[in-house]
C-alpha cells in the first residue's frame, strides 16, 4: 500500500540524514536535534504501520438504520482526496475505493494522504476535492476564510476510535486508583482544567457569552464532593502540551473554546529519550497519575494502566453520567468522543459537485460504514448522525 511505501521513503531519507556529518558546532546541535526528530518519526511510522494491519474491534454494530447506497447519478471522473494518513495506514481507504467502484465504475479516487495537517491548504490551493481531517485549528480556518471568503462544508464521516492510538481515539479522564471519585460532569471538568476567562472561540468567532469568573474554578477535591482527608487537598491537573491539537480539541469540548487553563496544569509532549526510543505523552501522564494521589488527567485513551481508574462523564448541563466504554463512544452518549470529517469547497448558494455528493452518500451508507467496521479501528456512525450529515449534502 502507499502508506508502507511512504514509510520506507521516510526511513531511507532519515538514515541518509543521520549519516551526513555536521560541519560546525551550530550544525552539530542542529544535527542532533534532526537526528532526534528523525528517530521519533521513524519510530512513529513503524508503530502506525503495525497498528494499521490490525483489526481492533470485532464487535458488529447495528447499521440497519443507515440507508443503503443507491446512485442518484452514474458519473465518470476523478475525486482527489488529501489529508488524513490513517485511512491509508490501515485498509479503510482501499476498502472505500473498491466498494465505491462497484456502484460507480467510472469514478476514480486518488489519494494524497501525508497528514491531516495538510487538509485545508490542499482545499484553498485547489489541489484537492475532499480534505479529510480533524477539526481545523484557528489559523487553518482563518487562512481558508481569507482566501475562499466562506467556510468549508464539513461532513462527519467516522467516529474516532475508542482506544486505537492515531485513529482519533477518545478522551478519558483518569485519577489515581486510591481516589474515591467515580464520576464528573463536563462543567466540573471545565472548573478543574480551566480558568476565569473573557470568552471562547467557535472557529474564528469569539463568544463573550462564554465568559466565566474565578468563582467557577475548582481547585480542591472538596469542591468535587470529597470529604475527610481529601476535602482540602489541592487538585493537580495533567494533560497534553498546549501546542498540540489534542489540547485544542479538549478545550473546545470542555473549556468552551477557551485558551485559559488551570495555572497548575502539568502539560506533556512526546520526546525522544537518549536511547532513541520515544516517550509517549499518554504514558508519561499515566505514570504521573500512579505517583500522584491527588492528580486528575485527561488523555487520549490507549487502555487502562494499573494504579489509575477512569471516571464516568456527564455531558455539559446534565448529571447523566456515562461510562467510558466502546459502545458508549460509538453511540456518542459518552461526551468526550472524537470524530473525522470530509471538508469540501462549496460556495454558498451553489450545489455540491455531483461526484463528491455521490462519494459522500456512499461513505454515509450502510455499505460505506460497514467498511469502517471491517477495518476495525475507527467506529461507524449512528443512523442519527448519518441523517444529519445527509441533510448537509442538499
Amino acid at each position: 500500500m502507499k502508506s508502507k511505501r511512504h514509510i520506507a521513503i521516510v526511513i531511507n531519507i532519515g538514515l541518509a540524514a543521520l549519516l551526513t556529518p555536521a560541519t560546525s558546532n551550530a550544525d552539530n546541535q542542529l544535527s542532533k536535534d534532526a537526528q532526534l526528530a528523525l528517530h521519533a518519526q521513524m519510530d512513529h511510522y513503524a508503530a502506525v504501520a503495525r497498528r494499521g494491519e490490525q483489526v481492533f474491534y470485532t464487535k458488529k454494530f447495528d447499521l440497519s438504520g443507515l440507508p443503503h447506497y443507491q446512485p442518484e447519478q452514474v458519473l465518470a471522473g476523478w475525486i482527489k482526496i488529501h489529508g488524513n494518513n490513517y485511512i491509508n495506514d490501515g485498509n479503510l481507504g482501499e476498502y472505500w475505493k473498491q466498494g465505491f467502484k462497484k456502484f460507480q465504475p467510472g469514478l476514480h479516487l486518488s489519494f494524497f494522504l501525508p497528514t491531516s495537517a495538510a487538509t485545508f491548504s490542499a482545499l484553498y490551493d485547489n489541489q484537492a476535492d475532499i480534505g479529510m481531517g480533524l477539526g481545523p485549528k484557528f489559523y487553518d480556518l482563518l487562512a481558508y476564510e481569507r482566501i475562499m471568503n466562506y467556510d468549508p462544508l464539513a461532513i462527519t464521516v467516522v467516529t474516532g476510535s475508542y482506544d486505537v492510538s492515531g485513529w482519533t481515539n477518545s478522551f478519558a479522564v483518569i485519577v489515581n486508583a486510591a481516589n474515591p471519585l467515580t464520576k464528573i460532569t463536563v462543567d466540573q471538568l471545565d472548573g478543574v482544567f480551566g480558568a476565569a476567562r473573557d470568552g471562547g472561540w467557535a472557529g474564528t468567532n469569539w463568544h463573550t457569552d462564554w465568559a466565566r469568573g474565578p468563582e467557577k474554578n475548582i481547585r480542591t477535591w472538596g469542591q468535587l464532593g470529597l470529604t475527610g482527608e481529601w476535602a482540602d487537598k489541592r487538585i493537580t491537573p495533567y494533560g497534553f502540551s498546549l501546542r498540540y491539537n489534542t489540547s485544542d480539541f479538549f478545550a473546545d469540548k470542555v473549556l468552551q473554546g477557551s485558551d485559559k487553563w488551570n495555572e497548575d496544569l502539568h502539560a506533556y509532549a512526546n520526546y525522544v529519550k537518549p536511547d532513541g526510543t520515544r516517550s509517549i505523552e499518554a504514558d508519561q501522564i499515566n505514570d504521573s497519575m500512579v505517583k500522584d494521589r491527588y492528580g486528575i488527567a485527561y488523555l487520549l485513551f490507549r487502555g487502562d494502566r494499573p494504579g489509575t481508574k477512569r471516571l464516568a462523564v456527564a455531558p455539559r448541563g446534565t448529571t447523566n453520567y456515562v461510562d467510558h466504554t466502546l459502545e458508549n463512544v460509538q453511540n456518542r452518549t459518552y461526551p468526550l468522543f472524537n470524530e473525522m470529517f470530509f471538508y469540501m469547497n462549496v460556495r454558498p448558494g451553489t450545489p455540491l459537485d455531483p461526484k463528491l455528493k455521490e462519494f459522500c452518500r456512499y461513505v454515509l451508507s450502510q455499505e460505506g460504514q460497514a467498511e469502517v467496521q471491517r477495518d476495525g479501528k475507527y467506529l461507524p456512525l449512528t443512523a442519527e448522525v448519518v441523517r444529519e450529515q445527509l441533510k448537509k449534502l442538499e
